[in-house]
């Protein structure tokens, strides 16, 4: 049995507990359209609908990527727009079902959470009627020898004191049990939590998209203004834009060759390839860095100052570790089809920083912080590209020349504009992507 001092020690324990629960856990969670059993049926039937959807996209990109492999032309490269709308068409389709099946989940799950608190309710209210019997007892008896003398016999006592031994038994029980259900609600509402936040991402996807058709669609129409419709014009395009991109990647080359030789080793980080997420998660390595066979047959340099990551336009890219954007831009505003095309930098904690190129769209300004995770934009086609990816390369942040004006920092002068360059290392070296 307890004293008066550990029984006081008792109430403002379970008083505490009690406010506690009471504050963390709000009694309202607003009206619920539909019952729990229909918004079960709702999830089934959106997600069936996005099993059909993922069928039509895998489709869809088989039917891009035997188009990808076809001779260059001007009808083959209006087919890849086409086929390009369309995929990103159902990749805004499978977001709105995404958002709509979410949003029945988020449903479902307060459900549950009042389910939990109704329970709560419950046990709380034993606790404390568990409390005010244990201090009914406390007042008529301080100890065990007063509980066996004011009985009639030794039985009573035996049984009186059992009976509180009872109800302090109970009480743990109570108490464990309300714990328990504490632990229920929290892991539900972070459940629900990270499915708003899916939400909010999906809804991003679906504006930003919308905006990758736009520009998909007036590039489809430069091309058409600028041949006439003529493959011959077309043609003679091709051969003057790979003249140009010998130009560029030669002048890129003739840059970066010299800052690799000013990299002092002992300014970098061990090599480790937790040091950078995948970029592109959904992707596939599809061309690794330095001298590959395909830079020896395709660049005037013969030297890949990256990586390649391909997936289809409109699929989304990463920071891959905490930092500051240094530099974005399109450069086909100066070269079309020439080098990077929408690109961003983001310069890193760690001594490193990171390119992206060929992008279709960026989500991020100069200055902006960034974290590890966080959406920064989408792959595209931009630029020198032969079919969608990301170009992803990793400079020393040693040898990047300070911003001055009209060029900010790592970026040097070229016949593409305010080129950004660095002494490149390879990226694999601190990521890992297959």
């Amino acid at each position: 049995m307890l004293n008066a001092m550990e029984f006081k020690k008792l109430s403002a324990m379970i008083f505490v507990f009690l406010l506690v629960f009471g504050a963390a856990f709000p009694k309202a969670f607003g009206q619920v359209a539909a019952s729990k059993e229909e918004l079960q049926s709702k999830i089934q039937q959106k997600t069936q609908e996005l099993q059909s959807i993922n069928a039509q996209l895998q489709e869809a990109q088989k039917s891009l990527s035997q188009t990808q492999n076809q001779r260059q032309t001007l009808q083959k490269q209006l087919n890849i727009y086409k086929n390009t709308i369309n995929q990103l068409n159902l990749n805004i389709k499978e977001g709105s079902v995404s958002i709509e099946k979410l949003s029945f989940e988020v449903d479902s799950l307060n459900y549950d959470l009042k389910d939990i608190q109704s329970s709560m309710g419950d046990k709380e209210a034993a606790v404390g009627k568990l409390l005010l019997s244990i201090q009914k007892n406390d007042n008529e008896n301080s100890n065990l020898l007063e509980i066996f003398l004011k009985s009639k016999t030794l039985a009573d006592g035996i049984l009186e004191t059992q009976s509180l031994f009872n109800l302090h038994n109970q009480m743990k029980i109570e108490i464990d049990s309300l714990r328990a259900l504490s632990a229920q609600y929290q892991n539900t509402l972070k459940e629900k939590n990270i499915k708003v936040s899916e939400v909010q991402v999906h809804q991003t996807n679906l504006s930003s998209r919308k905006t990758i058709i736009t520009n998909q669609k007036e590039e489809q129409q430069i091309i058409l203004t600028q041949t006439k419709s003529q493959e011959a014009v077309y043609q003679k395009q091709l051969s003057d834009l790979k003249k140009l991109q010998d130009q560029i990647d030669a002048e890129i080359e003739m840059m970066g060759m010299q800052l690799r030789e000013d990299i002092d080793p002992s300014l970098l980080p061990a090599t480790d390839t937790s040091v950078f997420l995948n970029p592109v998660p959904k992707g596939i390595l599809s061309q690794g860095y330095a001298r590959t066979d395909f830079a020896l047959k395709t660049y005037k340099s013969q030297w890949h100052n990256g990586i390649d990551i391909a997936a289809p336009i409109g699929t989304e890219v990463y920071a891959p570790a905490d930092g500051t954007v240094i530099n974005v831009g399109n450069q086909d505003k100066f070269c079309p089809r020439a080098a990077y095309g929408k690109f961003m930098e983001i310069k890193h904690n760690n001594g490193l920083t990171t390119l992206y190129g060929h992008l279709s769209l960026y989500l991020v300004s100069i200055g902006q912080k960034v974290t590890r995770g966080q959406l920064i934009g989408y792959v595209g086609k931009t630029g020198w590209a032969t079919g969608p990816h990301v170009h992803f390369t990793v400079f020393a942040s040693q040898t990047l020349t300070p911003a001055r004006a009209g060029y900010p920092e790592g970026t040097k002068p070229s016949t593409c504009g305010p080129m950004p360059v660095g002494g490149d290392i390879n990226p694999l070296l601190y990521t890992s992507i297959k």
